[in-house]
């Protein structure tokens, strides 16, 4: 086995997107910050979210050096902090918007569900390189890993966080896929799945009216159509180039969460049709270097370790686009590196960087 630097293009292409996530947050943050600080600093957001990136990209810069297998040992410990923390936010969580997903640690908020994201492609990623031939088994193969999978979904949809919990099953599936999983156990698992979420959504009333609205945004165009049809504005008023980077009208109170979950939306009005492919050409680039890193990782382990952790982040940034984009419904969810935020930024970080220390092996078999 023969060691070599880490993917140089996976790396440039995520500082890339940090920096434009700075940016970007820094201009859609601009009026909420000005209001917040009575006018004296439209930067507020934007030099957070800097010192959050900074932070981040050490912490990339540490687990980067940190053999991957080493990290294998904790395995345990992820697996028992990971409900642990989940439950605890339940109790001592701090609700906004009728969510507990944070708990306020004073200098930033931690959100334990992007901790138990990363915890469970470790937990996986061990179970299945330890299983081996057995993945063809439906016990073993599918439903013991679906146990602790369930028992994660179970803890976020409590939250709720019904966006986080497609990411988490979305995880399960593909990893089980990339190890050798039946197909047809995994169609099963996935028809129970789908009723399962269909159950979900009747049996929260703002679930439904979200369903409706997203079915038909016009029927109510000052209530739950509200930030469905103000996303859709920005984006088309962006035409083909935008109207120009910190130009933004919809930023100004009239798109919630327009420097967060919404950002692609301003996105797409300040940079336009040209800005948003570019920012899905970068994510195809993180897409298409993570599984090369899988494909040519020296180990199972470490293969099945980079197939969940880059389908964690394709997957949220393509459930986050979907939602602003209407293509489904409304679900509170990050855009991985670009969004505002801490926790989920530093979690995302530290799993790129995991994923470019796999990528300094070559060679090997497993």
């Amino acid at each position: 086995m023969k060691k070599q630097g880490p993917d140089l293009l996976l790396l440039l292409t995520t500082i890339f997107l940090l920096v434009i996530g700075v940016i970007l947050v820094t201009s859609a943050s601009a009026p909420r910050a000005l209001s917040q600080t009575g006018g004296k600093d439209p930067f507020f957001y934007g030099k957070r979210q800097a010192v959050y990136a900074l932070l981040g990209f050490l912490l990339l810069l540490a687990t980067l050096r940190v053999d991957y297998r080493r990290l294998r040992r904790f395995t345990g410990l992820f697996a028992f902090l990971a409900p642990l923390f989940l439950l605890v936010v339940l109790f001592v969580g701090e609700e906004i918007q009728g969510a507990r997903r944070w708990v306020n640690l004073g200098l930033f908020t931690f959100q334990p569900s992007e901790f138990a994201k990363l915890s469970l492609v470790f937990v996986l990623a061990h179970y299945l390189a330890e299983l081996g031939s057995g993945i063809r088994n439906l016990v073993t193969g599918i439903l013991l890993p679906l146990v602790y999978t369930g028992i994660i979904g179970l803890l976020i949809i409590l939250e709720p966080d019904l966006g986080t919990m497609v990411v988490v099953f979305g995880i399960f599936f593909i990893m089980l896929f990339a190890a050798g999983a039946r197909l047809f156990h995994l169609f099963l698992v996935g028809l129970f799945g789908a009723g399962a979420g269909v159950g979900l959504i009747l049996k929260e009333p703002y679930r439904l009216r979200r369903l409706f609205s997203f079915l038909d945004p016009a029927s109510d165009p000052t209530g739950d159509g509200w930030q469905i049809n103000q996303g859709l504005m920005a984006l088309g008023s962006g035409g083909l180039f935008g109207v120009g980077l910190g130009r933004s009208r919809q930023k100004f109170f009239y798109l919630p969460e327009s420097h967060a979950d919404y950002i692609f939306a301003i996105i797409g009005e300040e940079l336009g049709l040209i800005g948003t492919i570019f920012l899905l050409f970068l994510f195809f680039i993180v897409a298409w270097r993570g599984y090369k890193i899988a494909l040519t990782a020296p180990d199972r382990y470490g293969s099945l370790l980079a197939v969940g952790i880059t389908s964690c982040i394709v997957i949220q940034a393509l459930i986050n686009i979907a939602v602003v984009t209407a293509t489904i419904p409304t679900t509170g969810i990050t855009l991985p590196l670009i969004s505002a935020g801490g926790s989920s930024l530093w979690i995302t970080l530290i799993s790129i960087g995991i994923l470019l220390n796999i990528s300094k092996e070559t060679g090997g078999s497993g």
